[in-house]
């Protein structure tokens, strides 16, 4: 087993396991307990060159997410993924080149959309009305699993119709970017309908495992790797890692940027340049994915301007320190053009619901509440969290897609088994005072932004809850906010010898999530499938 670093002076180099350069970079220790490749042969040889490059944890999520995230993808009915029918919808009108949101006419009241092929809609209405009518239990949810395959086998049709997608409208065409890509590679391959759903499903999950992966790489020689790997094998995340979804672009950014902060602040290293590069394009990109994280991505300005990898990191020169706040400043104009840009498509939010609240969604109506009765807001908030948190709490989790399957008691209990060995090994955080309290409160900020932009979007104007919020709104948030408790938490795990072990804990946290997402698949699938 690898030994701890116990190199005095800063808590980053206390406690993380890796010899530090000068410079802040890790000069090739691990903290995964794998062997020195000192007399090290054969396999084990190659295993720790690959541990000492990408991190056992890198090689833990990939292998995790990319296996069960395939797995979902196959298993999960066409158009089955939360919104899934409008996210494609939004992604197909990226793909033909469309960015902007595109009014349709609907007699229902303000709409937009665009136009998909004709053979991909019946596969999208015979969707919808499959989960809508499910059969009683004990029989699956899937009514006619024949007509699945009759659908997906026909050919992608050149005429095309008119779909309502007016909740995917608003999204910038950032997150749809991999499922674009996706099924412009079905059309230039003439895959049928099954094939179009699935490589734009396969699209979303590579990006998800491309960025992700090079998230908790960032992380590589820190414990806290294991927590980056927990939040990212969510089943939640890696369920939507396996749908068309914006949320699988803006999860995987959300932990990328919490890495960087989490490295270049908490504890205490310097980013190498290709991470800097990284972290300063996904302070631009975050923020258009999806408005309630861009708090988020501003949090880069945080890192100590000598931790980015350019310049002197010892003297920061000017152009060092403005650096993150220029990005920053383009991230939040960005943000704020695609926002008046996508604002006229709240009006037509309403028709997500029952036939007898349209027209009852008003934005405008909603923040003059929320500005000239602050206390009536807090109250409508304060009877959601009494009503609803218990649902949140399993849907951060999991509540797959709209076959609305919560995942089992097994995968919320092996799940926090994985969190609490991962907070207990994890490295002893650094960071000023001032910038943890910072970070705590832009989490905190960034929660309220996610019942806010709900009360205004999606709740009737007078309901008793704020409607719409789900647990898996929250993963986004969870990497960052626990290393703030950890800033403040002193307890570890330690061995017989007073060591934070890092072998077992890692074996544990490992085995732990793979319970947790086989046993969210066997659910679904029984359920669903039969």
């Amino acid at each position: 087993m690898g030994t701890e670093s116990s190199a005095a002076g800063t808590v980053a180099a206390a406690e993380t396991g890796a010899a530090t350069a000068p410079n802040g970079t890790e000069s090739g220790a691990s903290t995964t307990g794998a062997e020195s490749t000192t007399g090290a042969s054969g396999r084990g040889a190659a295993f720790a060159r690959i541990e000492q490059r990408f991190g056992a944890a890198t090689v833990a999520f990939l292998v995790l997410a990319g296996i069960f995230g395939a797995v979902f993808s196959v298993v999960t009915p066409p158009f089955w993924g939360h919104d899934e029918i409008t996210q494609f919808g939004r992604a197909y009108q990226v793909a033909q080149g469309q960015i902007t949101p595109q009014k349709i006419q609907d007699d229902r009241g303000p709409a937009w959309g665009g136009d998909v092929p004709i053979s991909v809609d019946a596969l999208m209405s015979f969707a919808f009305d499959d989960y809508r009518n499910n059969n009683d239990e004990p029989d699956p949810m899937v009514v006619d699993r024949a007509a699945y395959d009759k659908l997906g086998s026909l050919p992608v049709s050149a005429a095309t119709t008119q779909v309502w997608f007016t909740n995917t409208a608003a999204y910038s065409p950032v997150p749809y970017l991999p499922a674009a890509a996706g099924i412009r590679i079905a059309e230039a391959l003439d895959l049928n309908v099954g094939g179009l759903v699935l490589a734009t499903r396969w699209a979303g999950l590579l990006a998800y495992l491309v960025i992700v992966g090079f998230a908790v790489r960032v992380l590589r020689g820190h414990r806290v790797q294991w927590l980056a790997l927990t939040v990212a094998v969510l089943p939640i995340a890696v369920f939507q890692a396996g749908t068309v979804t914006a949320d699988t672009v803006t999860n995987a950014l959300a932990l990328l940027v919490s890495a960087f902060i989490v490295k270049g602040l908490f504890l205490g290293q310097r980013l190498s340049r290709p991470e800097t590069v990284f972290a300063l394009t996904a302070t631009v990109l975050l923020p258009v994915c999806k408005p309630t994280y861009v708090l988020l991505a501003m949090l880069t300005v945080l890192i100590p301007a000598g931790r980015f990898g350019f310049g002197d990191p010892e003297r920061p020169a000017i152009w060092q320190r403005a650096l993150p706040w220029v990005f920053a400043v383009i991230g939040g104009g960005v943000f704020a053009v695609w926002m008046k840009i996508a604002a006229p498509t709240g009006d037509g939010m309403s028709l997500m619901r029952p036939q007898e609240q349209w027209g009852s969604v008003r934005p405008g109506d909603q923040l003059k509440e929320i500005l000239g009765d602050p206390i009536q807001f807090l109250s409508v908030f304060g009877d959601s969290i009494a009503r609803r948190d218990q649902r949140w709490f399993t849907q951060f989790f999991g509540e797959l897609g709209f076959a609305y399957i919560d995942v089992p008691a097994l995968t919320i209990v092996a799940s926090l088994l994985a969190f609490v060995v991962s907070l207990g090994i994890a490295d002893r955080m650094a960071g000023d005072r001032l910038r943890v309290w910072l970070v705590l409160l832009t989490m905190a900020a960034s929660v309220a932004m996610i019942y806010v932009t709900l009360y205004m979007s999606f709740t009737p104007v007078g309901y008793f809850i704020i409607d719409g919020v789900q647990g898996r709104y929250f993963v986004p948030l969870a990497l960052l906010t626990l290393a703030v408790f950890l800033r403040w938490m002193p307890l570890r795990l330690t061995g017989a010898d007073g060591r934070i072990p890092v072998r077992g804990p890692a074996i544990a946290v490992t085995a732990a999530t793979t319970v947790a997402l086989l046993a969210a698949v066997v659910k679904y699938s029984t359920i669903v499938w039969g």
